[in-house]
């Protein structure tokens, strides 16, 4: 049985315990293995080293905006594909744990799950609440 009282409690803990490992891994690569090293990486993996600072930048700005509370369920499903791209073209070949060399693909699925269920969750309590785009746009032409 789900208690309703305690569920935005809940989205809460999520949501700032997947902002803040957003912003943690987006810090790894910029401030660790820093921007131009975090696309050479990139390139090694036959991806576009652009899709490193789009990577960075996206994992910086959705882990703000999860903290925030900002567009929760738009925000998690669209840092979804990171992980799921992660898992694809960093960890798969890698094997399950994630402590093999290079990472597993266990964590990444994981934590594309717990994206998804956030997503199903919603902002849950202490979210910031920002007027959508749509409503601005309707209210200016009223």
């Amino acid at each position: 049985m789900t208690d309703n009282r305690t569920v935005p409690y809940a989205a809460l803990v999520l949501r700032l315990s997947l902002g803040v490992l957003f912003l943690a891994h987006a810090a790894l690569k910029v401030f660790v293995f820093t921007p131009a090293g975090t696309a050479q990486y990139f390139a090694s993996l036959g991806l576009p080293p652009a899709l490193a600072y789009l990577t960075m930048l996206g994992e910086a700005a959705g882990g703000v905006a999860l903290v925030l509370g900002v567009q929760t369920r738009l925000i998690s499903l669209a840092l979804t594909p990171i992980l799921i791209g992660a898992i694809v073209t960093a960890h798969a070949a890698n094997g399950w744990l994630f402590s093999n060399a290079g990472g597993g693909w266990e964590f990444p699925a994981f934590w594309a799950a717990t994206l998804v269920v956030q997503a199903l969750l919603g902002d849950g309590a202490f979210a910031l609440k920002l007027p959508s785009p749509v409503r601005l746009v309707a209210a200016a032409q009223s």
